[in-house]
């Protein structure tokens, strides 16, 4: 397989907007609902836990089945690591900018960068999902799980690969940019005005 086919259908894979598909099958917009965010957070406000945590699996499974099944098709892949690190950052990008809507607003790439580290990383990220799942818990805010989580898995992977890691460094990257995706919700949590579990925040 040629690379370019293999970041081709990395992008696509990440561009299946599941959150979309289960609005439209309750005939919902969610675009239109709640944060306006296609992505499991949203479904969860909107559609339910139980949809919600359906869809935040299927975005998570987009970004960890290109990582696991094409690295080893690509053709002369001398270093099949990077290239799983380039097709888990198309798919992302895919769930942020979907094909299939167009090239407009996705979700914010939590859920399909957590499943591209399951599947690179899976001790560091199953301790960052641990601290992501105790802090909503803890606070009722999503959004502040997000942003802890994508400070601890470059954190952890920095102490157990090195600096100098690609991996430690995209987990950088993509930590830079969940938190610039998230900019509006740091404004809110802020002041105090950030949705929790469904109703506005307290300070």
């Amino acid at each position: 397989m040629h690379p370019v086919v293999a970041l081709a259908l990395a992008y696509a894979a990440g561009s299946i907007p599941f959150a979309h598909l289960a609005g439209v099958a309750k005939g919902v917009d969610l675009r239109k609902q709640g944060s306006g965010n296609l992505g499991a957070t949203n479904v969860f406000r909107v559609l339910g836990w139980k949809i919600g945590v359906a869809v935040f699996l299927a975005d998570a499974m987009k970004g960890a089945l290109p990582v696991m099944l094409l690295p080893a098709r690509i053709d002369s892949a001398r270093n099949p690591m990077i290239w799983a690190i380039a097709l888990g950052v198309a798919a992302i990008v895919g769930h942020v900018r979907p094909l299939f809507l167009k090239f407009g607003k996705g979700g914010k790439g939590v859920a399909t960068a957590a499943g591209v580290f399951f599947a690179l990383a899976p001790v560091p990220m199953l301790v960052s999902f641990g601290v992501f799942v105790a802090v909503v818990l803890a606070s009722g805010y999503v959004s502040l799980g997000s942003l802890t989580s994508a400070i601890v898995l470059p954190t952890l992977l920095a102490i157990t690969l090195g600096l100098g890691s690609p991996l430690f460094m995209v987990s950088a990257i993509i930590a830079a940019f969940v938190f610039w995706t998230h900019r509006a919700n740091i404004g809110r949590l802020r002041r105090g005005e950030e949705h929790r579990f469904g109703r506005r925040g307290s300070a």
